[in-house]
């Protein structure tokens, strides 16, 4: 069975976070292993508070599935800090670990801050160049590039521009634009390609970033060439939010196992 580590913070309501990696692992065919970077107290509605694992016990996790288990793809996701950052991109360098899908966590849909300040350029000198993917919503990569991204055409500048920082290939996101459809447009460093589905009105959709990195990451871990994992992300992520789960006060999860529910 193919095996993936997820690099990331945690979430209290675990709908987003290293929760919803592994349930993404799990319905995806994956053996899902994980080292918690933060601890946040957050449900469906806010962040009320973020504890930051020390960078070494950080590392101590990732060591510590790496000399046992055979890692087919990697995921990070929030990195609070620049030392933690730094910490994490040693490790992944010491054992050599493939296919890593960097999603950007800076800010959750709450519109709470998770990420340092500092660690934001620790994200893109250090983190960005191991990535065979960065998977950025239109605000993240404002944020990782200095720029506006408002359209579509700045979206593919700015898939271009996080190539040019290393990353092999990078998406941007379609669901912070505003458009009928959700378009997230892939750059591969030669070619876009275009993954469209319908946009769906709905709260629910708490962890829809996590668990399309974390999709990706499943797919390339089973042997999917990027563009193929991305389709199979992309329309897994768009059945999780289809029958995304009416729990809470704010926005719901989604429902990772969908596919394996029985109909009604």
């Amino acid at each position: 069975m193919a095996t993936a580590l997820t690099i990331a913070g945690s979430d209290s309501a675990a709908g987003a976070g290293i929760q919803a990696d592994l349930k993404t692992f799990a319905a995806l065919g994956v053996y899902g292993t994980s080292a918690i970077a933060a601890l946040t107290a957050q449900n469906t509605t806010r962040v009320t508070g973020v504890q930051l694992v020390p960078a070494s016990f950080v590392v101590q996790q990732i060591d510590a599935v790496a000399s046992d288990l055979a890692i087919d793809a990697v995921k990070t996701g929030m990195l609070g800090s620049a030392a933690i950052v730094e910490a994490v991109v040693g490790a992944l360098n010491h054992w050599a670990l493939p296919r890593i899908v960097v999603d950007p966590v800076m800010v959750a849909k709450s519109g709470d801050r998770l990420i340092a300040r500092d660690a934001i350029a620790a994200v893109r000198e250090r983190l960005l160049p191991l990535a065979v993917v960065v998977t950025p919503n239109r605000l993240e990569a404002e944020v990782l590039l200095d720029a506006t991204v408002r359209t579509r055409e700045d979206a593919a500048a700015a898939c271009r521009a996080l190539v040019a920082r290393g990353a092999r290939a990078a998406i941007v996101k379609g669901g912070h634009f505003d458009e009928a459809d959700v378009i997230d447009l892939l750059y591969d460093g030669q070619t876009f390609h275009e993954f469209r589905h319908a946009r769906q009105h709905t709260r629910n959709t708490h962890g829809t970033g996590c668990t399309f990195a974390s999709a990706i990451a499943a797919c390339l871990a089973r042997g999917a060439e990027l563009p193929a994992a991305v389709q199979e992300a992309s329309d897994y992520v768009a059945g999780a939010i289809a029958h995304g789960l009416a729990i809470g006060h704010g926005h719901g999860p989604l429902d990772h196992f969908w596919a394996m529910r029985p109909s009604k």
